[in-house]
């Protein structure tokens, strides 16, 4: 499955799990890290206050964070 994934990352840990899982599928990534391409506060206005780390987009997409990320991939069969 090829595909490009835009990851919102503060580094931590779901932000690492979320990357490697993606690169294992074979999507391309473009890493957006916090305080060097977006800041918190642009992060809340973008997906609210209650979004975790890591947020995903899949193309145009907003997938979510991780588990929402995995149920898409789910839903998709790139994975069972």
């Amino acid at each position: 499955m090829m595909g490009t994934v835009v990851l919102y990352s503060n580094g931590n840990q779901e932000c690492e799990r979320a990357k490697n899982l993606l690169e294992t599928l074979n999507f391309q990534i473009q890493v957006y890290k916090l305080n060097h391409h977006f800041t918190q506060k642009g992060f809340v206005a973008e997906f609210g206050n209650e979004a975790e780390y890591p947020q995903v987009n899949v193309g145009f997409k907003h997938i979510g964070g991780l588990k929402e990320t995995l149920n898409y991939l789910k839903s998709e069969k790139i994975i069972k």
